[in-house]
């Protein structure tokens, strides 16, 4: 980064204030760099970069420079102040080098109010001036001595004279802190600005600059069709895409299972956000969903009962004695990885024209989004991710699911000290339902039991857990509140009562759903950690620091007893996550 002068005596400073040679008066005007610096409450913010501004008495051409190295792909903004015209432009260049631009008038921008107040600023004499932006209160610095006109932020100018100071809310700050003497400058409007948008989708675009957006499902339908489902051929392809890359998205329990291999990049730390867009194509009702990862770290995983069916999976001994298989991690072989669970609404977007309630304008689609910033690591390289829909309807649903990740950094930053190790635990949701796997019923009468091996150098340890109770009548587990206790080494660690109250802010997600003759509908109804349309929130359980070693966790929850054909059952799963030193290079 160029060192500018701070000189107050420097070279423009001594011609402006002199009167022989006053650059201010001359017959070509003065020109200048101005370096400005941003502070958060006094403090420099080194984070924000800087921002240099080339201006001279026509207009100025404004850039925002890093304190470092972009990240690959950042899009480069640069911003034209035209004062001969009275317009301001944005131009953005994106990461494949297209150009936009958009433009505002000076008669658009905040209304200046002066104050007797003065300041000088690099030697400059400044008059203080007052605005307001969007309920923010502004306070502007800026002079007319030194012939320059210009400033840091397009939205905020003085017509008359040069910006070197703007205060926002007493807090953000952009100040003048070099300022040297330029020949006067030829590109203070852009040759090429590429194609005019308006301010919204500039703003819009500028932001996905910012983001890596990693499609994984689009538009794939979720249903129970076995005609249509050739399983010989899905397993052939399960096998050939083990041992090599493939885009494929495979179908699995009888079309109500999405596999897709594709390999991600190792991105930067930062926030990575799942978003997945449903919508009924036929079915009615309330769905659980999942989104997960499977993991061939120890050799065998949910991939073994793909291609050879349920019994090649580790089977669970419990009291009930009924065939649990897969649910919790052994020495071979882990669990899915749950990324998001989701619980459908009842036929949102089939059903829209076909049912209609006076007030109620129904959704088209649901969006859920869960960030999993937490999992970044593990979502890299060569991954498994799967979708699951639990339904008995040929038209199902459909699913798009899109990954995107938001830099936490503008700049290229060292290796982080710390890296995140993830290991699932336990899963109950029976994600092969179609193909025989068990319901989570073992709570009934015994506890759900998994032994693990803690390795070295782990700190912040701590537990996700989600859980969701079912069982679809009065007495069922879905609408009555049960405990679920956690424990580790035979001691009880914390204690988690799933339950949502505020299901009945989702109707209008919900076309299908039984209206009752008191005015509730069935959507409205709390229910054991879930609301038809919503996400299932993981829960943190923070835990102690453990010695590194073998250690049991257990999860008891006082299951409600079947009654007629009807049972309750639990969907948990249970993903360890720590800290441990980076051994990324």
């Amino acid at each position: 980064m160029r060192v500018f002068t701070r000189r107050i005596a420097g070279l423009l400073t001594l011609i402006l204030l002199a009167g022989a040679m006053d650059l201010a008066r001359a017959a070509t005007p003065p020109a200048a760099r101005v370096e400005y610096e941003i502070r958060h409450n006094g403090e420099a913010a080194p984070d924000e970069g800087l921002i240099q501004v080339d201006c001279d008495a026509r207009g100025a051409r404004v850039l925002q420079l890093p304190r470092g190295e972009w990240i690959p792909g950042a899009p480069r903004e640069t911003g034209y102040q035209d004062f001969a015209a009275g317009r301001t432009l944005q131009l953005l260049v994106d990461r494949e080098g297209r150009r936009c631009h958009t433009l505002a008038e000076f008669a658009a921008l905040p209304a200046l109010e002066a104050t007797d107040e003065t300041l000088e600023i690099l030697g400059l004499p400044c008059r203080k001036w007052t605005a307001t932006l969007y309920s923010n209160h502004i306070e502007l610095w800026s002079s007319t001595a030194a012939g320059l006109r210009g400033g840091p932020r397009l939205s905020l100018l003085d017509p008359d004279g040069l910006v070197l100071r703007i205060l926002v809310n007493g807090e953000l700050e952009f100040v003048a802190t070099g300022l040297e003497a330029l020949p006067r400058p030829t590109d203070l409007w852009p040759t090429d600005p590429g194609e005019a948008v308006d301010a919204a989708e500039y703003r819009a675009r500028v932001t996905a600059g910012w983001v890596t957006t990693l499609p994984v499902f689009r538009r794939e339908q979720v249903c129970f069709n076995p005609a249509a489902v050739d399983t010989s051929a899905m397993r052939l392809a399960l096998r050939a895409a083990r041992d090599a890359d493939s885009s494929a998205v495979l179908r699995f329990g009888a079309g109500t299972l999405l596999l897709r291999k594709l390999t991600l990049p190792r991105l930067a730390p930062g926030q990575l956000f799942a978003e997945l867009v449903e919508r009924s194509r036929g079915d009615a009702y309330d769905r659980t969903g999942s989104l997960f990862l499977l993991s061939e770290e120890r050799g065998g995983s949910l991939l073994d009962a793909l291609e050879r069916g349920i019994g090649a999976l580790p089977r669970l001994a419990t009291r009930d004695g009924r065939d649990y298989r897969g649910l919790t991690a052994t020495p071979d072989y882990l669990p899915p990885l749950e990324l998001l669970r989701f619980i459908t609404p009842f036929g949102v977007g089939h059903y829209n024209e076909q049912v209609k309630v006076k007030g109620e304008v129904w959704a088209d689609s649901v969006i859920y989004r869960m960030e999993l910033s937490d999992l970044l690591p593990v979502l890299a390289g060569p991954v498994w991710i799967g979708a699951f829909v639990g339904n008995y309807d040929t038209g199902g649903h459909e699913l798009s699911l899109t990954l995107r990740h938001h830099p936490g950094e503008r700049t290229v930053q060292p290796a982080p000290a710390t890296d995140t190790w993830c290991q699932p635990l336990f899963n109950t949701l029976n994600v092969l339902e179609m193909a025989g796997q068990e319901y989570g019923r073992l709570f009934e009468q015994d506890t759900l039991r998994v032994d693990f091996e803690l390795p070295a150098e782990l700190t912040e340890l701590r537990l996700r857990y989600t859980s969701t109770g079912h069982g679809g009548w009065g007495g069922g587990d879905e609408f009555n509140p049960k405990p679920n206790r956690i424990l580790l080494d035979g001691r009880e660690l914390a204690t988690v009562t799933p339950w949502r109250s505020d299901c009945a802010g989702l109707r209008s997600l919900n076309p299908a759903s039984g209206n009752f003759w008191n005015g509730v509908s069935s959507s409205d109804l709390s229910r054991s950690g879930w609301c038809p349309g919503a996400v299932a929130e993981p829960v943190t359980i923070q835990l102690p620091e453990l010695a590194p070693g073998p250690h049991r966790l257990e999860v008891a929850i006082p299951q409600g007893a079947p009654e007629g054909g009807s049972f309750s059952a639990w969907n948990v799963s249970g993903t360890l996550l720590g800290s441990r030193p980076t051994t990324r290079h």
